[in-house]
């Protein structure tokens, strides 16, 4: 039976997994190897080691209301898309609020995790640690590792050849930036347009002498701001339009797509994306496109070699005098504590049960929480995991057999490795994945029972965004808040932007949803009979491939 927990890490997963013990009456110990809480999102003026942490003017990418713990709303006056210092701020409120400060040991890094001599019957763990220069050995039922996927960048040297050996000028992985000041008045070539190097890019575009952003796959570029001014998360992450995934085939999903990203702008015309391409990212930025179509950013294809002081790219073309090369290239993971019988179960999210279980363990006591890629809040689908991991340790979920598990890992893997640069389109799907654990924990909500007993919540959750208050209708862990909550999402988007009110009114869109619910038979129909009688080599069962 489990009892006591080691949680290894303060950031947003730690914090979550702290409190989902305390709520199953389990006992945690957490370790966080620096001083404070807040993980990634701690922003220092300096390079910690041995830590990553957001640069000075990051701002998050999903809204507040589809990022914020489930049973804990962002104060309604906080802005919809959050600088590092105001998301750290709501993680100390959130600390303070539920008592989660004095179960955290800081300044303590755990050195080792080893299975006990009994771990076949017994699921036990030996966690050393050290403080202070002492070290400590530990005895725990079970371990929730919370560490997340940013924890040693990566930085393909060898794939660069004369960077190391030719190159005079200075290059650096985009972890140790902090602030534009260094390469004021540089000629610098980013590597890498994911969403680090396109933020790069445009900040360093206003000081820089020349900025060049290096780009190996196509990449569509969309902005934080949909429909109205809206969030862009509120608008798209909806059931409805998961509904819609699921119904159409997956080409015609895939062009609709293609579509709208190139309403905004020709991405070809920018040398971004083409509609032929397989191989492709999407990024979130709202200055990028201007800064290419004013030249302060130029685009480039990958580099083939460096010389002395310029850079050979795929395309035949030489830029000269570069003085620094900064690499966004991503961030890979790895355990160094856990022992290596244990780490040689998985090689990243995908070979873990539901991107949470070693399958292969006697017992399931080992957790890694954090370890995903979303289309939406890795946030919200790391204290869902958390809910999940604590209601197994405590007994109330069960796990299927291990062959079970073994068997749905090797399903669900991805055909190819890639690098920690190429991992966009291996992202799983934000309310696909955050459903599915929902079940697993039996805390997702029904929405035929609530169409019968509260059409107005019903409608809210189907045609809305999918705000994780979702999650707290039923089930443990049941919030009373929670309707109230998707009920008001809207007002509380809108406050912070209410500064200086004008005469217009908010129309309800509540007569669109009862068009659209009058029509989700006709849906139906229309899906069972793609499945029926399939056309042109397509599979009406595939799922959406963006």
């Amino acid at each position: 039976m489990v009892q006591h927990v080691a949680v290894i890490g303060a950031g947003v997963g730690g914090l979550a997994s702290i409190k989902c013990c305390l709520e199953e009456g389990l006992e945690p110990t957490c370790f966080e190897r620096s001083e404070d809480i807040g993980g990634l999102w701690r922003y220092t003026d300096s390079v910690e080691s041995e830590r990553v942490s957001v640069y000075s003017s990051v701002i998050t990418n999903t809204s507040k209301e589809m990022s914020c713990f489930s049973d804990f709303p962002f104060p309604e006056d906080f802005p919809n898309y959050l600088p590092h210092s105001l998301l750290l701020e709501y993680f100390r409120m959130y600390a303070q609020h539920f008592d989660l400060l004095r179960h955290i040991r800081f300044k303590t890094t755990v050195l080792s995790v080893r299975k006990q001599p009994d771990f076949a019957t017994s699921g036990q763990w030996e966690v050393v640690t050290k403080a202070d220069g002492v070290q400590e050995s530990h005895v725990f039922d079970a371990v929730m590792v919370c560490t997340g996927h940013y924890q040693e960048p990566y930085l393909p040297l060898a794939s660069f050849p004369g960077l190391e050996t030719c190159f005079k000028g200075q290059y650096l992985h985009s972890q140790e930036y902090r602030d534009v000041e260094a390469f004021r008045g540089k000629r610098v070539l980013v590597v890498g347009i994911g969403n680090t190097g396109g933020d790069l890019s445009v900040e360093l575009s206003r000081v820089a002498a020349k900025v060049f952003l290096s780009a190996r796959s196509s990449t569509w570029v969309v902005s934080r701001l949909s429909d109205q001014g809206f969030p862009l998360d509120m608008v798209n992450t909806t059931r409805f339009n998961h509904f819609l995934d699921w119904l159409l085939p997956a080409a015609l999903t895939k062009r609709i797509k293609f579509r709208r990203f190139n309403s905004w702008f020709n991405h070809a015309n920018y040398g971004l994306a083409s509609t032929k391409s397989s191989n492709f990212s999407l990024i979130i930025n709202e200055e990028l496109p201007f800064c290419l179509l004013s030249g302060a950013v130029v685009l480039k294809p990958s580099v083939k070699e460096f010389t002395e002081s310029s850079a050979l790219f795929e395309d035949g073309t030489t830029e000269e005098n570069i003085d620094v090369v900064l690499f966004a290239t991503g961030y890979s993971f790895s355990f160094p504590f856990l022992e290596e019988s244990v780490r040689s179960l998985f090689h990243d999210s995908h070979s873990l049960y539901k991107c949470i279980f070693p399958p292969q363990l006697e017992r399931p006591t080992l957790a890694i929480i954090g370890l995903i890629r979303l289309t939406g809040s890795v946030m919200v689908g790391a204290e869902m995991q958390a809910r999940w991991v604590t209601g197994v340790f405590a007994g109330w979920n069960k796990l299927p057999p291990a062959s079970t598990m073994i068997a749905d890992v090797l399903k669900k893997k991805p055909p190819v490795n890639r690098n920690p640069a190429q991992r966009e389109s291996l992202k799983l799907s934000f309310i696909g994945y955050t459903d599915d654990i929902a079940s697993c924990a039996g805390v997702k909500p029904s929405l035929l029972r609530l169409l019968l007993t509260d059409p107005g919540l019903a409608l809210a959750i189907f045609f809305g965004p999918c705000t994780p208050y979702q999650y707290r209708l039923v089930g443990r862990g049941k919030w009373t808040g929670a309707r109230a909550a998707i009920l008001t999402q809207w007002q509380r988007t809108l406050k912070p932007l209410r500064t200086r009110v004008v005469d217009d009114s908010f129309s309800s869109p509540s007569s669109w949803h009862w068009m659209c619910l009058l029509a989700l038979p006709a849906a139906l129909a229309l899906r069972f009979l793609l499945s029926k009688y399939p056309r042109c080599g397509w599979s009406p069962w595939a799922g959406p491939q963006l």
